[in-house]
C-alpha cells in the first residue's frame, strides 16, 4: 500500500469505471483545473452509514455545485452496483468504481472490515485537491462507521 497523500502533496493520479447512470472511464487528470476535486472514498455501497455520507453529501450537492467543486464518491464496488446505488438513493454526482484498488492504493486508504466480510476496501475518507493538484484537505476516519464533518467540507471547498 501506498504512503497516504497529505496536505500539501501532489494529489496521486488515477483512471477506473464511473457510474454516472451510463459506464464510462474516468481519468482524475481531465477533471483537475477546473474547480476543487472532491474525492469521498467510502467502504461499500448500500451500507448504512456508507448510504449517509453519500445521501449527506447530495443534499450539499448545490453548495459544492456554487463553489465551483466536483464531488466523487470512490468506492471499490462494480460501476453496476454504485449506478443501482446511485438511483436507489437519488445521487446525482458520479461515483468511482476502484475494484482493481488503483485509487484505494495510491491514496493509502485500503482495509479490511473484518465483520462484515469486507476485504481490501476504502476506509472512509475525503481528499480535496485544488487546481494545482494539489492536496487541499484531508480527513480519514478512525473508525470507518465515522461521516466526515460536511460544514467543514463546504467551507473548505469554498475557501479554495
Amino acid at each position: 500500500m501506498s504512503q497516504t497523500p497529505t496536505i500539501g502533496d501532489d494529489a496521486p493520479t488515477f483512471s477506473v469505471t464511473q457510474a454516472d447512470g451510463d459506464v464510462s472511464a474516468f481519468y482524475l487528470d481531465d477533471v483537475i483545473g477546473h474547480g476543487p476535486v472532491v474525492l469521498a472514498f467510502f467502504p461499500g455501497a448500500f451500507t448504512p452509514p456508507c448510504t449517509n455520507e453519500m445521501v449527506a453529501l447530495q443534499e450539499h450537492s448545490d453548495e459544492f455545485e456554487a463553489a465551483g467543486a466536483s464531488v466523487y464518491g470512490v468506492s471499490a464496488d462494480s460501476a453496476f452496483s454504485q449506478n443501482a446505488f446511485r438511483e436507489e438513493h437519488g445521487i446525482e454526482f458520479p461515483l468511482l468504481s476502484d475494484m482493481a484498488r488503483s485509487a484505494i492504493d495510491k491514496y493509502g486508504v485500503e482495509i479490511d472490515i473484518d465483520d462484515l466480510g469486507l476485504l481490501g476496501v476504502a476506509n472512509r475518507s475525503v481528499f480535496i485537491i485544488d487546481d494545482d493538484g494539489t492536496i487541499a484537505y484531508d480527513w480519514i476516519a478512525e473508525d470507518p462507521t465515522n461521516e466526515p464533518d460536511y460544514e467543514e467540507l463546504l467551507s473548505e471547498v469554498q475557501d479554495l
